[in-house]
């Protein structure tokens, strides 16, 4: 390989699960090395000639590491068609983290995100049934950026493929609800998979909160039955490979529908 590895770590995933907190929560730290910026979207450009990628635009990146962990975080990496695999050849040795939030609340969520850019105009329980059609009629074949509101929350899926191609200890695996109830514990387990001693702890803060607007949908107990139902082998899936198992209808009926 004619390139030296600048980058040893990447929030993989997933969209709408708290990635942006976690990467604004990381810039805090002088110790790690991050991109100029959120989501560089370099693994998942299928314009490259993947053949014989060029990384020097993306080391330009990155600050100079200085022995510092070194990363980026784009969540479409997790999702999108052979991500991970340009990601292995680019750096076998690369720490992946996935930051993972239930998925019926993740779909609700990347809708009202695609309503209120206005990529999306239809309801959201058309979108999570008869819309997923729209995925099979794109490039590629089965996958979409904007319309994957069901898709994306196959998570026993994804980390299967992940799995596959990374060793079990080069993966972290949190939640956002982890991540949200008690910051300092979850950033203390990130700067622990990086090979750093816990640090300061953080302020909490909430980053990238959903735009508040009127929006044609309200999320309802036949979305969550029907979602759950959709996810259901799939959360199977999830649990075995990582104990993890997402329970929303209490929250549903504690809280309402989720931003």
């Amino acid at each position: 390989m004619a390139h030296a590895p600048l980058v040893n770590f990447v929030i993989a995933g997933v969209q709408k699960g708290g990635t942006t907190a976690l990467f604004d929560y990381l810039g805090d730290y002088p110790d790690i090395a991050l991109a100029q910026f959120k989501e560089l979207h370099f693994f998942d450009d299928d314009r490259r000639d993947w053949g014989r990628p060029d990384y020097a635009d993306y080391h330009a990146r990155f600050p100079e590491p200085a022995g510092r962990p070194c990363g980026e975080a784009t969540p479409i990496y997790v999702y999108w068609p052979n991500c991970l695999e340009r990601i292995a050849a680019y750096n076998p040795a690369m720490k992946l983290i996935v930051v993972l939030r239930d998925p019926i609340q993740r779909a609700w969520s990347h809708w009202r995100m695609e309503y209120a850019r206005g990529v999306e105009t239809h309801p959201f329980a058309r979108c999570i049934r008869e819309g997923r059609q729209r995925l099979f009629d794109s490039e590629p074949w089965g996958h979409h950026r904007e319309y994957s509101y069901v898709e994306r929350g196959f998570y026993g899926e994804q980390l299967e493929r992940l799995y596959a191609l990374f060793p079990r200890p080069q993966v972290l695996v949190l939640t956002s609800d982890h991540l949200r109830a008690d910051p300092a514990v979850a950033l203390a387990k990130v700067r622990g998979f990086l090979g750093l001693s816990p640090g300061r702890s953080p302020a909490p803060r909430e980053v990238h909160v959903g735009r508040e607007m009127d929006y044609p949908s309200e999320l309802t107990a036949d979305d969550i039955d029907h979602l759950r139902q959709v996810y259901a082998a799939d959360a199977d899936r999830l649990a075995a490979l990582t104990g993890l198992r997402f329970q929303l209808e209490p929250w549903f009926r504690r809280q309402g529908p989720p931003g």
